[in-house]
């Protein structure tokens, strides 16, 4: 139970405030992850944690609608959670790093 808790559980109150989302789960079938309906689905009650972190293994490349949907649009809407990613391919840190780029410049 301890080591449950020291994973998704932070602070004094225990709470379970952490969570990893497998990215993989918003496909359907062998369906490249393109779209904003395919981020919203992956982000469904994800705004309950403060914790999230986005687990890219199997995924080899995402679009820009959906890393734009993840990483501008819901973390504007959401920026007390502190979103993280592992297990990421070059491909798509870079498509992440171009949307957070923009989300700079403008």
């Amino acid at each position: 139970t301890r080591k449950v808790f020291d994973q998704y559980a932070s602070g004094e109150d225990l709470g379970f405030d952490r969570t990893v989302v497998p990215v993989t789960l918003a496909r359907y079938g062998n369906d490249q992850l393109i779209s904003r309906s395919q981020a919203k689905r992956l982000l469904v009650r994800v705004n309950q944690f403060r914790n999230v972190v986005f687990d890219y293994r199997g995924v080899e490349t995402i679009g820009q609608a959906f890393a734009d949907e993840v990483y501008r649009v819901f973390a504007n809407e959401h920026p007390e959670i502190a979103m993280t990613n592992i297990h990421v391919t070059p491909e798509v840190e870079r498509m992440i790093a171009r949307v957070k780029q923009r989300l700079k410049e403008g």
